[in-house]
């Protein structure tokens, strides 16, 4: 399990590698777990580095697998508003690599599909400091996505009001 310092040296080494092997920089979208951690959100562990694939080409491969244990998470199949980018939180320790953990209520509502244990841990830190127009605002953008897979929609309406009966949302 990794907290706040391991994963910022990871993060931290695989920036150094992009640039010895002189790989251009790239973005990572980061989200789950360890964009709680990495936006100092929440204090737990993670064991992985989740992130959004941006169709990275194989080259970027070679600096990505410094992450270890991670899941690359296709657009399409994630709980995720067109808009997130807009939202994100750029991690300034990092000026080659560019690093963004996703805003707060982006977090929340990508957790909705799953809503485990720790799911709800992170949703029940999270939501006492969010924003819950701009939440709504975010599911309403997610439920009018036609790319997004269909078992992924099904999955998300069926949880969703349960989170809003949790939450008040």
């Amino acid at each position: 399990m990794m907290n706040l310092d391991a994963l910022m040296t990871v993060l931290s080494d695989m920036e150094k590698v992009a640039k010895a092997l002189d790989v251009e920089p790239f973005s990572i979208y980061f989200m789950g777990g360890s964009a709680c951690i990495l936006g100092r959100y929440h204090d737990r562990a993670t064991r992985d580095f989740d992130f959004v694939d941006l169709s990275y080409p194989a080259s970027f491969g070679k600096v990505l697998r410094y992450l270890s244990d991670f899941d690359m998470l296709e657009y399409e199949s994630t709980i995720l508003p067109p808009s997130y980018q807009s939202r994100a939180v750029k991690l300034e320790q990092f000026s080659y690599l560019k690093l963004y953990v996703l805003a707060k209520e982006d977090i929340i509502v990508s957790k909705i599909i799953r809503m485990e244990t720790k799911d709800l841990e992170d949703m029940d830190v999270l939501i006492g400091c969010s924003d819950k127009a701009l939440i709504l605002e975010i599911i309403e953008e997610v439920l009018l996505r036609e790319d997004l897979y269909p078992s992924k929609k099904q999955a998300f309406l069926k949880n969703l009001p349960v989170f809003r009966e949790m939450y008040h949302v």
